[in-house]
């Protein structure tokens, strides 16, 4: 089933073309950080002082999965039940038409923060091959946590968050996923002189603080 649906793909993607106007491209940051380091609190305090639009990226596939008449509501759920990666494509088109919408409904809100975005390199490579020439990384805005941190700030939102995901066991191998998949991306980013790094284990208003002061800085 899962690789006949897989087979439509190409198909059902070319019939999902999103352009965005001509006379402005999305403006776009990659908040990055481990589980826990408060990409989420960032952002919304980021929204709530600048105009970005926040998109995630587990939210959006998430709620096409849950769509009524999806093209890809079948798939997604098949793969995630499956355990598998939801192919790079549907994800990039999802934050691809979030952008578009955002930018028809209001051509002054061109600035996108997109969390949890690229988690490695398949979704970088990805990105490069959909989006190159049709928007603009700006920076990467990485939010610094030491492990330990992470996991207890993780443990204590799992006392009323009902994520099932935040467990020691379960945040452990996370933090492996991060270390493994996601700084490589970081990495690169770095020797491109385009990330600004924040210490993350402090309060959210000091963490803000310098957030503040970076996009200050970047206009």
């Amino acid at each position: 089933m899962i690789f006949r649906l897989l087979g439509t793909l190409p198909r059902k993607l070319s019939r999902v073309v999103y352009r965005f106007p001509i006379a402005m491209k999305p403006q776009v940051v990659f908040v990055l950080g481990g589980p826990g380091a408060g990409k989420g609190t960032q952002c919304a305090k980021i929204v709530e002082n600048y105009s970005y639009t926040h998109l995630s990226a587990g939210d959006l596939l998430r709620a096409e999965r849950g769509r009524e008449g999806s093209e890809f509501g079948q798939l997604i759920d098949n793969y995630i039940k499956e355990g598998k990666i939801v192919p790079v494509e549907i994800t990039i088109n999802l934050l691809r038409k979030a952008m578009e919408e955002t930018m028809q409904q209001d051509s002054e809100r061109f600035r996108f923060l997109i969390d949890g975005f690229p988690r490695n390199q398949d979704n970088l490579q990805g990105w490069c091959k959909v989006m190159e020439g049709k928007a603009d990384v700006k920076f990467v805005l990485f939010f610094n946590c030491s492990n330990e941190v992470c996991i207890d700030r993780c443990l204590e939102r799992g006392k009323s968050s009902g994520r099932t995901d935040d467990n020691r066991e379960s945040l452990e191998k996370r933090i492996q996923t991060y270390l493994y998949s996601t700084r490589p991306v970081i990495e690169q980013y770095e020797k491109q002189g385009k990330v600004h790094t924040v210490d993350a284990s402090r309060s959210v208003d000091e963490v803000f603080a310098d957030v503040k002061s970076i996009l200050d800085k970047e206009g």
